[in-house]
């Protein structure tokens, strides 16, 4: 065999290897270097200025919250914000997708004993959530979920959830909640945990409700070098005010 041969030989092995490795490496680049990280679980994580008591609140952290402060109704308030994380497998690559919007509306009552939540609606403009890719939200919003027919989801609770005792100011409490979770115009029942603190004029509270897409008539997309797990969550972090 001529030493030309023998290069060009050479030189196509070397070209079909790094193909080889950019097919294999290439969603993982993706995934560490170019994809937006997934953004964090929700949690009580905000600036602790999210909660200053006030004059009227006259509680210091620490202390004791007067169930009086607490009773009655409260609305969802700026620094809110709610969305979903799934699983997409992208070549073989598990990347986590995240999307997020603060169009997000919602009252919440609390009884005169001041430790029972009697009654919760949350809205969550669906059309507006996004994550890092125009082309995946264009997706969601076009196939995966019509939101010119259903541009909303809703939560309305459908058990009271009720404490012991009133909690210190600031500190975290953990509940679970159960309602009517309503997706793609389809309802569901879900229970979930969710945490949740206050100074007695603000409230915080976050948590996660795990789904199966396909309870909602929502076919996770499959197309062939990139499908997405049919299970996933409904997340929110919300800023809460007394209304």
């Amino acid at each position: 065999m001529k030493k030309s041969q023998k290069i060009l030989i050479g030189a196509g092995a070397g070209i079909l290897a790094l193909g080889v490795a950019a097919a294999i490496a290439g969603p993982i680049v993706y995934r560490d270097f170019i994809a937006a990280p997934a953004a964090e679980a929700p949690t009580l994580s905000a600036d602790e200025s999210t909660l200053e008591a006030g004059d009227a609140a006259e509680t210091g952290a620490g202390d004791a919250l007067d169930p009086a402060l607490l009773a009655g109704d409260w609305e969802v308030a700026d620094g809110s914000e709610a969305g979903y994380r799934v699983e997409e497998v992208l070549n073989g690559t598990d990347v986590t997708v995240t999307g997020r919007t603060e169009e997000v509306t919602g009252s919440f009552a609390i009884g005169e004993d001041g430790l029972t939540l009697e009654s919760a609606e949350l809205t969550v403009d669906v059309a507006s959530i996004a994550t890092d890719s125009a082309q995946r939200d264009s997706y969601f919003r076009s196939q995966a979920i019509d939101t010119s027919r259903f541009p909303e989801a809703s939560f309305v609770l459908t058990s009271p959830v009720a404490l012991d005792a009133a909690p210190a100011a600031g500190d975290t409490v953990t509940a679970e909640a159960s309602g009517d979770l309503t997706i793609a115009g389809t309802t569901q029942p879900v229970t979930f945990s969710v945490e949740v603190r206050s100074d007695g004029e603000t409230a915080e509270i976050a948590g996660a409700i795990p789904i199966a897409f396909s309870d909602f008539g929502v076919e996770a997309p499959n197309l062939g070098f990139v499908s997405v797990e049919d299970t996933g969550s409904v997340e929110f972090q919300l800023v809460a005010a007394q209304a």
